[in-house]
């Protein structure tokens, strides 16, 4: 059976604090693009970056992931603190590329912020170096144990990391990390390979305005 997680501190905070804020109800959300959307993406960015900046002091993490043929975009993942599930699915499902219809399904879960930082303090900075999501999704309800809720020996080059988690955090249900890597192999050994029903690896770059 999944192992319930009890309490918040099954999953400790390590790392810099969260300067000026205090932790709160972190969520995962990955937007997938639908097929073929690309035109209508681009003709939304000024809308959808409008939209976000009314999250901007909430926001953990944020950018596109990309295709590996010719890295146009394939998906949005914003990583944010929210009040609770009922705003989490407001910020996901109001956002205008939702809304016309960019994208094909989203995944949204609880998440913790393992790293206790956000993406700007990063030591690598915005740019250098390849960058992907790795999402490895559990087994599901009532199989596996959770895994890889601790970080990895190696956490220089991680940018996000933490678990995936049921509305209330009792379960486990798989872990999202944002990582800097030379390859999508050195970025999927940032996960436990058995303990995953899967796990994908995406392209992805640093989110937002352009500066």
């Amino acid at each position: 059976m999944t192992r319930p997680l009890t309490a918040p501190a099954d999953i400790r905070c390590t790392g810099r604090p969260w300067v000026g804020r205090l932790p709160g109800m972190e969520f995962f959300c990955y937007h997938r693009d639908r097929p073929g959307s690309l035109a209508l993406r681009q003709e939304l960015v000024e809308q959808h970056w409008s939209y976000m900046d009314r999250y901007a002091s909430e926001m953990i993490a944020r950018g596109p992931t990309l295709s590996a043929a010719d890295r146009t975009p394939t998906g949005s993942v914003h990583i944010v603190d929210l009040p609770g599930p009922p705003a989490a699915r407001s910020f996901a499902f109001d956002e205008p590329g939702y809304q016309a219809g960019v994208y094909r399904d989203v995944l949204l879960r609880r998440w913790r912020n393992v790293l206790g930082r956000t993406m700007w303090e990063f030591p690598g900075g915005r740019t250098g170096g390849t960058r992907f999501l790795v999402l490895g999704l559990g087994p599901g309800l009532g199989s596996g144990e959770p895994a890889d809720l601790t970080l990895p020996a190696d956490r220089d080059e991680l940018i996000a990391y933490g678990p995936l988690l049921s509305d209330d955090e009792s379960t486990w249900l798989g872990t999202a990390a944002l990582v800097r890597a030379p390859d999508p192999e050195t970025a999927r050994a940032v996960l436990t390979p058995d303990r995953y029903a899967d796990i994908e690896v995406h392209h992805w770059q640093f989110g937002g305005r352009p500066s």
